[in-house]
């Protein structure tokens, strides 16, 4: 593992390439959430041609639905969501233009091959952790599709949100790798 990286949100492509499974993030700038909900309403959009009502070219969604914030705070927990359940709408939003995406477990092999092909990357975020994760996050607001209450997708602003690179862009996967790593230790098990 190495030590901990900047990242400045947007995310540039350059910076993109750099990151390698393993790899300990500290990402600073605004970010997008989303859940299930709001996934659906995306793809039903862009399926049926229409524009979706923000830019999510160059973005990074974090699969997480906050708690209502206690006083004096942005949000109240903020524990990612499972990755998988994004799976099926996740091409769709890679041809769009997102670059990345934080949550918690692995990616399904469908999904690791198009973030392959398009250059994307997969972050984890520490699960149950939400009331620590919130302290990263400064500021929050809803920026389409209010009627979905807690799946609405927001816009945060964070301030060295710590993630760990699970799949990067030369097709490295942090959990295949644990496996591995697991099976071919020596002692007993």
């Amino acid at each position: 593992m190495s030590d901990r990286i900047v990242g400045r949100l947007p995310l540039s492509d350059i910076f993109l390439r750099s990151l390698r499974v393993g790899d300990r993030v500290q990402l600073t700038g605004r970010l997008l959430v989303a859940r299930d909900a709001a996934h659906r309403r995306m793809i039903e959009t862009l399926r049926g041609g229409g524009g979706l009502p923000f830019d999510i070219a160059g973005q990074t969604i974090y699969y997480m639905g906050p708690t209502p914030p206690p006083p004096g705070r942005a949000v109240g927990a903020a524990g990612p969501t499972t990755s998988g359940r994004m799976d099926a709408y996740i091409v769709d939003l890679l041809d769009a233009g997102l670059v990345a995406t934080i949550g918690k477990g692995p990616r399904s092999p469908e999904v690791r091959k198009a973030m392959l092909e398009r250059g994307a990357v997969y972050f984890v975020a520490t699960g149950g952790a939400g009331a620590l994760l919130s302290r990263a996050i400064v500021a929050a607001r809803i920026l389409a599709y209010a009627d979905l209450g807690p799946e609405a997708v927001r816009e945060i602003e964070v301030v060295d949100f710590p993630v760990i690179v699970a799949n990067d862009t030369q097709g490295g996967d942090v959990f295949e790798e644990g496996r591995r790593r697991f099976e071919t230790a020596p002692g007993d098990a």
